[in-house]
């Protein structure tokens, strides 16, 4: 059952606390389980660029569950 919808969002946030491929995979798998369709960790760059549809989520469910995964969101 496919989403007809075109409400689908790409952000980028800026989270600190992120260095090493654990920290990559836990946010990857924390987003991943509230819904958010695709997920790019830049360690270097300390930024997370997340797809999800705002018909299911908001930019403040997407950073709860970065907090709530150990990290800081930053701006």
């Amino acid at each position: 059952m496919g989403c007809s919808c075109n409400n689908n969002q790409t952000i980028t946030i800026n989270v600190e606390g992120m260095s090493c491929n654990h920290c990559k995979a836990a946010v990857e798998n924390a987003l991943k389980q509230i819904g958010v369709n695709k997920v790019e960790v830049d360690l270097a760059a300390k930024k997370v660029s997340a797809s999800y549809s705002s018909d299911k989520l908001t930019l403040d469910d997407i950073k709860k569950s970065i907090i709530d995964a150990g990290y800081e969101v930053v701006g």
